[in-house]
């Protein structure tokens, strides 16, 4: 499988020389543009407790070919130091720094995300094996035992093709006050909006942060690996890593993503800080908790919409549902789904490969 993708899909050259150690498990892969203070995320990595496999960092310093002279300027400087740190430290697990120009047309963190996820699959693939990839950012910092946690969480879930890794943004510390209060209504939101999923009984109930992610090589591969899309990358890529069932969270660790405000990606995080700093009342929005009850009325008739005629299974939508979708479309659906479908089961996950987060959100 490994050679179909890398041949068809991947990134198309390969940016290490170097061959991996036999004994490599895991690959930590940071895309990095503009960042000032990569070494402190470094530093995070390299004082985790060491877990039995081999562990590489994939750091993918990247600007799009017509990048402002200062971000240029930030990116060099930020190779520089790293690499200076590298030669200094001599760290106990090899840290490959890359540096890509992009093209205008896709040049973000969804195609620098990509190289550094297709590069860990041709590592692994060299050694004929499957391994983990987890996603960070170049402005994080990881509880000691990121490594050993995830190690273990693999093993002991051998069926995951993936998981969402526990996070929490910094509450304090030497930034604007506001960027704190910020960060706290955002995030609160964050987790609002996936416990009401998980109430409504929507499978797919899971954080998407790209910075708090991992998934087997295997999973990465058969679903077409990484998009290049310029932010909500992370979103897209899991929504099509669930569809393969058996995703899982995993709490026993943590990652600390940094609150700063950001003007480097349309929406996200940083973005949603930004806009915060400008408002005056400083009031963050969220969904309706009735949205989600609406949402679970649907969802627990989805059994019935195998079985029950059609004009019966319409009836049974709350009417907030009729309003977003014309009767046409839904019984169309429903008829395309049960053609596809031999069990109520496999109606049920067909179902959900259509009412997936993009449709819900």
């Amino acid at each position: 499988m490994g050679h179909i993708y890398l041949e068809r899909y991947a990134y198309p050259k390969r940016l290490i020389s170097s061959p991996p150690n036999p004994e490599l498990g895991l690959v930590v892969v940071i895309p990095c543009f503009n960042e000032p203070d990569l070494e402190a995320t470094l530093q995070s990595l390299v004082g985790c407790t060491p877990p039995e496999c081999q562990v590489e960092v994939i750091v993918v310093v990247n600007e799009s070919v017509h990048a402002a002279p200062k971000i240029s300027s930030q990116n060099q400087k930020t190779i520089a130091d790293a690499s200076a740190w590298l030669n200094a430290s001599t760290p106990p697990l090899p840290i490959h720094l890359l540096f890509e120009v992009l093209p205008e047309k896709h040049a973000g963190v969804g195609l620098a995300r990509k190289i550094g996820m297709d590069e860990a699959v041709r590592r692994f693939n060299t050694i004929g094996k499957s391994g983990i990839i987890a996603a960070l950012d170049a402005d994080c910092m990881v509880a000691p035992n990121y490594l050993t946690a995830l190690e273990k969480h693999f093993s002991n879930h051998p069926t995951t093709p993936g998981c969402s890794i526990y996070y929490e943004h910094p509450l304090q510390g030497s930034l604007d006050p506001a960027i704190y209060d910020g960060i706290t209504a955002y995030e609160l939101h964050l987790r609002y909006y996936t416990h009401g999923l998980r109430y409504a009984g929507h499978p797919f109930a899971f954080q998407t942060v790209g910075s708090s992610m991992a998934v087997r090589t295997s999973a990465y591969e058969k679903q077409g690996g990484m998009n290049k899309r310029k932010a909500g990358e992370d979103f897209y890529f899991l929504q099509n890593i669930f569809l393969l069932g058996g995703f899982s969270e995993l709490k026993q660790t943590i990652v600390y993503p940094s609150p700063r405000p950001s003007d480097r990606v349309p929406f996200g995080t940083g973005k949603a800080i930004g806009a915060w700093l400008r408002e005056e009342n400083k009031e963050y929005l969220s969904y309706n908790y009735h949205t989600f009850k609406i949402l679970r009325a649907f969802i627990e008739n989805i059994d019935q919409f195998y079985s029950l005629p059609l004009e019966a299974t319409w009836d049974r939508l709350p009417l907030e549902i009729k309003a977003y979708i014309s009767r046409e479309k839904f019984e169309l659906k429903i008829l395309e789904l049960r053609r596809q479908s031999s069990t109520s089961a496999r109606f049920r996950q067909r179902f959900f490969a259509w009412y997936n987060g993009f449709f819900v959100f």
